[in-house]
Formats: C-alpha cells, structure tokens, sequence
C-alpha cells in the first residue's frame, strides 16, 4: 500500500511540473494577446484597420510593406503614420510591445 501511495504521489509531482512548464508558455502568449487586446484591438479588430482597410496587420499586407519582424512593428508603434496613436516607452514597455509584435506576427494571418 505505501508505494501506491509514493507512486500515485511521484505522478502527482511531476504533473504538477509538466503543467507548471505549460501554464508559463502559454501565459507568455496571452500576454502579447491580452496587450494587443488593451492597445491595438479598438482601431485593428481581427488584424483588420478601421482608419485604413489597405494596411491590415494580416501577413500578407505586412509582407508587401515590409513589416517582417517584432522590431519593424515597434517602429510603427513608436512612429505611427497619420490616424494612428504613437505608443511611447512609457505607455508600452519594449518587453510588451515585443510580445504585442510576436502575437501580430504569429496570429493574424
């Protein structure tokens, strides 16, 4: 009977550390989500640009302006075009303007 119980107990243990290691990277993920959903969906629903229908954050338009890494998106994020909000250091940190770019580029097809 104790080792059922230090086996039930080493299963318990190293689930609770394989999902521990998933809850991180999924986390990291919702985060770039979660601030794409706080500063970006209100004018870019769905990727979409209710400003500008020809310049989408969909791959395909970001490939033909050539907007190809998290660094460019930055960039524009820091020095918008006309219509769009300048998003400075203080309002997006580097690290989540980084996750906001990698969620863009990763997600919106």
């Amino acid at each position: 009977m104790r080792h059922i119980l230090v086996i039930v107990a080493a299963i318990i243990g190293v689930s609770l550390f394989v999902m521990t290691g998933f809850a991180d990277e999924t986390q990291k993920e919702t985060r770039g989500e979660s601030a794409f959903n706080e500063y970006c969906m209100a004018c870019h629903p769905g990727g979409n640009n209710i400003f500008n229908p020809a310049k989408t954050l969909h791959k395909n338009v970001l490939d033909a302006n050539n907007i190809k890494t998290p660094g460019d998106i930055i960039k524009i994020m820091r020095n918008p075009g006309p219509q769009m909000t300048a998003f400075d250091k203080d309002t997006i940190p580097d690290n989540v303007a980084k996750e906001i770019a990698e969620y863009i580029l990763q997600n919106l097809k």
